[in-house]
């Protein structure tokens, strides 16, 4: 569980979040959404470790990042899986060399058992006979896959994504939504991803927080999202004609 309390980030004279309060939980996906300028990457960094809030808390599993000593933090961050928006692949390295990378950071495995490992969570998303190709020679799909691959190769406790359907089809998306929720069920992660694509709201949006201009303006979950009356949020998630027919559908059926 990740446990965010009145966090604060500036920088210079401008204030980028402004007292964000939330609570993740292990085994959920987790949406932070919001439209460009919102704040959610500062705000996913801030989870991250990446930027150190002004003010505020973040918690994992009850232990304050800001209260852990060099080698706790580091320990924690090895315990942190990452997908990055545009899958950064290192393009020298193939992709069981890709896969294998934060083993190499963060333990003393042998080659063996590194690549024993890398086997394994490739096999797991489903890219078996892919390891000795390079980035280039990968579809957008199997990038996002094998960045996938790589984010859960060292077992971490605490998934993080920003924007994992970028650029891909939307047939494409929802393979990568549901293999993102498939593992953190499986292995029980707490998951926070940062998107603005309401199909993956709709699809893998077990809680929901949106921000605008650094505040919680509304968090909640795929089943409410359709019954709320905050105008920030539909006027959001209801500037597709589609979602205003999903949802006019939605409260018809429960009215």
């Amino acid at each position: 569980m990740i446990e965010v309390k009145d966090i604060q980030k500036s920088f210079g004279d401008a204030h980028i979040l402004k007292g964000i309060s939330a609570t993740f939980e292990k085994g959920k996906t987790s949406l932070v959404i919001g439209q460009s300028g919102s704040g959610k990457t500062v705000f996913l960094k801030c989870l991250l470790g990446l930027f150190s809030p002004e003010q505020g808390s973040i918690a994992y599993d009850g232990r304050i990042y800001a209260e852990l000593s060099d080698d706790e933090k580091r320990d924690l961050r090895a315990k942190m899986g990452m997908v990055f928006q545009g899958s950064a692949l290192f393009d020298s390295m193939t992709i069981q060399e890709n896969v294998m990378f934060p083993l190499r950071m963060f333990t003393k495995q042998s080659k063996s058992e590194m690549e024993d490992r890398a086997d394994f969570v490739l096999k797991r998303v489903n890219l078996e006979g892919a390891h000795h190709k390079m980035p280039s020679e990968a579809s957008g799909g199997m990038q996002k896959r094998v960045a996938i691959a790589r984010a859960i190769v060292n077992n971490p406790m605490y998934l993080f994504c920003d924007e994992p359907n970028s650029g891909l089809d939307p047939k494409t998306a929802i393979v990568i939504d549901n293999l993102i929720q498939e593992i953190t069920d499986e292995y029980n992660i707490t998951t926070v991803i940062n998107s603005h694509d309401m199909n993956s709201v709709m699809e893998i949006g077990e809680k929901i927080v949106f921000l605008k201009d650094g505040l919680k303006a509304w968090e909640g979950s795929k089943e409410t999202i359709f019954k709320t009356d905050n105008e920030v949020v539909t006027d959001f998630v209801y500037s597709s004609n589609l979602f205003k027919k999903v949802r006019r559908m939605y409260l018809d059926e429960n009215d």
